[in-house]
């Protein structure tokens, strides 16, 4: 490799052949490396190049070579640089188009490099911002299927990301792809040996065991789920969960499920609330769990089971819409037990009447009935035996009066109430011969029906029941009627 000039910032200038490649310009520059867009002359392609510069710990000699700036920093150095290598070997065995993928590596000049495609896309973090309102579910959901599926493939190898966050996210066009970039293996490295928590892990996207390696808090599948619902926390809410190390404290976290509800399904924000949870143990275990709990189907409401009628001929499932000139036929079972309610209807309506007759029996009966009612309103009528409809029997030494509607109600009764089974029907009364000869009563005077109703009304207020004395409202009722 030729000799290298460099300039006051650390970066290669362009132009700079690093063997087949060149490098046209700076793409990024952060704490632990350069990132460069480079051309590709055996291929012909426009690369990522990515060389491992630690600017705290290093810098360039001569022009090519990158040493540590003292020896207390090469120990440190030098791991980074081991953690560069073994990222891009990493890198390099998979090939899933949600992890970026590593064309080569090498070492030289006391640095490392790797080639990578060029995407030319903006952060997941840059497009969040730039929406007016938080995206759909149907919107997180086509994110998260690649991402984990690619992290499934990972952990199935015993590799974690442990760098998951929304500004380590490319989203590819046109279909806004998403892509999980490198993983940060030498920055985690370098602050894990100069104990800076800023270094190693991003506040609210790592979780408790990114911490400290202490024993039951060990990093694993856990801990990408971890950091992948709270990216999603961040999409949905605009900020980060509460770092991982307060909520052990005191968790001040609050559930989606409580803060979304409404524009998110409950299973969606219940998912992610189980992913967050802060102790390893009882927190959403693996990618796997994590994808049923997102697909968990809503809770269904239970069957309301029915009995079947044996003598129905209506499905317990009916049609939303039946046709209205198609009415259902009928079974002979059917028909009987519909004659049975209306018998029953019938004969309540009789029953009804007869008690109605017994409060107000001052009417004056109908010549064509076969009971005669006592002339006298003081003397108590007595009752001739009479056939009658099957009705209660009458109370003992009050008369069974059922007067005779007129002619066209009754012709109005007939038509609507359907006629009892043969075997109940009620014997019609035998007139005598000489009732059609027979005159009419003379009809009761208005103050002799009132008095009539009067006595029967007191005598009914104030009999003793069979709980004692009557009650102090049916003495105020005789008593407003000037009963003695």
């Amino acid at each position: 490799m030729p000799n290298l000039i460099s300039n006051p910032t650390g970066t290669l200038p362009e132009g700079t052949r690093l063997g087949e490649f060149e490098l046209t310009r700076v793409i990024g520059e952060g704490g632990f490396g350069i990132v460069y867009l480079a051309w590709d002359h055996s291929l012909e392609r426009r690369v990522a190049l990515k060389e491992y510069m630690p600017a705290t710990l290093a810098a360039r000699s001569d022009g090519s070579t990158v040493s540590p700036r003292s020896e207390r920093h090469r120990d440190t150095f030098e791991a980074g640089l081991r953690s560069f290598v073994n990222e891009a070997r990493l890198l390099a065995r998979f090939d899933h188009p949600a992890l970026v993928k590593v064309y080569r590596f090498w070492e030289a000049h006391g640095t490392a490099c790797m080639v990578m495609p060029f995407y030319e896309a903006g952060t997941l973090q840059a497009a969040v911002k730039a929406m007016r309102a938080p995206p759909t579910e149907a919107w997180l959901r086509r994110l998260l299927t690649p991402l984990c599926d690619a992290l499934a493939m990972l952990h199935a190898a015993n590799c974690y990301h442990r760098d998951i966050s929304p500004d380590n996210i490319l989203l590819l066009p046109p279909a806004e792809r998403p892509l999980l970039l490198d993983f940060g293996a030498a920055r985690r490295v370098i602050g894990g040996m100069t104990h800076s928590l800023t270094t190693i892990l991003k506040p609210g996207y790592a979780p408790i065991e990114q911490y400290a390696e202490v024993p039951g808090l060990r990093q694993g599948p856990a801990t990408d789920v971890y950091a992948l619902a709270a990216t999603m926390h961040w999409i949905i809410t605009g900020y980060t969960p509460p770092p991982a190390v307060a909520r052990m404290l005191d968790d001040a976290y609050e559930p989606l499920e409580v803060t979304a509800a409404g524009r998110y399904s409950p299973e969606f924000l219940r998912a992610i609330d189980r992913a967050l949870v802060v102790r390893p143990e009882a927190r959403t275990p693996d990618i796997e769990a994590f994808r049923n709990d997102l697909n968990a189907k809503p809770a269904q409401p239970a069957p309301v089971s029915r009995k079947a009628d044996p003598e129905s001929t209506v499905a317990l499932t009916l049609p939303s819409s039946p046709p209205a000139q198609a009415p259902a036929v009928r079974s002979p079972a059917a028909r009987m037990r519909t004659r049975r309610i209306a018998f029953g209807v019938a004969a309540a309506a009789v029953a009804a009447t007869a008690v109605g007759a017994l409060a107000w029996r001052a009417r004056v009966p109908d010549t064509t009935s076969t009971v005669s009612a006592a002339a006298s309103p003081s003397t108590a009528p007595t009752s001739a035996p009479v056939p009658a409809p099957p009705v209660p029997p009458p109370e003992r030494d009050i008369e069974t009066v059922i007067p005779t509607p007129p002619a066209h109600k009754a012709q109005a009764q007939a038509q609507t109430e359907p006629a009892p089974p043969p075997h109940a029907a009620p014997s019609p009364p035998h007139p005598t011969a000489e009732a059609p000869a027979r005159p009419r009563a003379p009809r009761r005077t208005a103050e002799q029906a009132a008095a009539e109703v009067r006595r029967v009304e007191c005598a009914r207020l104030t009999e003793r029941g069979l709980f004692g004395e009557p009650s102090a409202e049916k003495l105020e009722r005789a008593r407003r009627l000037g009963c003695t």
